[in-house]
């Protein structure tokens, strides 16, 4: 069974930079598609950014050029560094992984999940 811890969530003025991390075990890394997503209150949970095994990157638009998903495959590990943090940013950034090659950008068919991290943006 897969299992995904993330850290790195906290408090930051706008205008600043944290970087997330998911440390994955139980399941073989290489063979997984990971993303990032993030909810906040009240709104729909939606996709942030996403890395295949051949670390082709997707980034939705509202942090493209701000934001750079990475992954070290030496250390089971996916990264979100996230730059010039806005307001909006302000959610439960969660990661998630699916067994399989190509990106995947649909909540839907990811397979595991972390709990979560909270990422608190202060103007």
């Amino acid at each position: 069974q897969v299992q995904l811890v993330e850290s790195g969530g906290g408090l930051v003025q706008a205008g600043g930079s944290l970087r997330l991390a998911c440390a994955v075990s139980g399941g073989t890394f290489t063979t997984l598609v990971m993303g990032w997503f993030r909810q906040a209150p009240g709104k729909e949970r939606e996709i942030v950014a996403a890395i295949s095994r051949a670390s082709t990157t997707y980034y939705s638009d509202s942090v493209k050029g701000r934001f750079t998903i990475s992954r070290d495959d030496a250390k089971n590990t996916l990264y979100l560094q996230m730059n010039r943090l806005e307001s909006d940013d302000a959610a439960v950034y969660v990661c998630a992984a699916k067994i399989a090659y190509a990106l995947n950008t649909r909540a839907r068919d990811y397979d595991y999940w972390g709990q979560g991290t909270q990422v608190t943006v202060s103007s």
